[in-house]
């Protein structure tokens, strides 16, 4: 027959040992935590008095002064702009577009007819005057010098 076992098993005791100090590991911070919450100032007035130091608000003394945009000098190249059209005035890139080119559509149609006439009749000597005109006229709603298509050019050219 095997030999009985004397003494104690390493394993158990090890592991009886290791419990011992969790637990004495445990009852230390539950200890702790009394004890800190014995001494722990729950007042809410000195509380309150707390927050206030921390959030003690700066005063204008201590804040720097900002510039007074109302009156700041524009330096070169600087553009101000107070109302909507002025914004749009110092946005806009080109020359200002004309805003009523029908206004000047008869004047400038016969400046343009005395310059162009008389070379349509060299060139069509067959055609009547009714003719010429309606050729005149066709001309004059393709060329530059009509003020519609100014207007459509400058936007063109940007």
């Amino acid at each position: 027959m095997p030999k009985k076992f004397q003494g104690e098993n390493t394993k158990s005791a090890a592991a009886r040992a290791r419990k011992a100090e969790a637990k004495a590991v445990a009852d230390a911070q539950r200890k702790q935590a009394l004890e800190d919450a014995y001494w722990q100032d729950d007042d809410k007035h000195v509380q309150r008095k707390e927050q206030r130091k921390v959030e003690k608000p700066k005063t204008h003394l201590e804040m720097p002064l900002e510039e007074n945009i109302n009156r700041r000098v524009l330096e070169e190249g600087e553009v101000e702009a107070r109302s909507v059209e002025e914004a749009i005035a110092a946005l806009s890139v080109g020359k200002e577009l004309d805003r009523h080119p029908e206004r000047r559509m008869k004047a400038a149609f016969t400046a343009y007819e005395e310059l162009n006439l008389p070379r349509l009749k060299q060139e069509n000597p067959n055609m009547r005057l009714s003719q010429l005109k309606q050729l005149l006229k066709k001309e004059w709603m393709k060329s530059p010098e009509n003020p519609m298509n100014q207007r459509h050019a400058v936007y063109n050219a940007n």
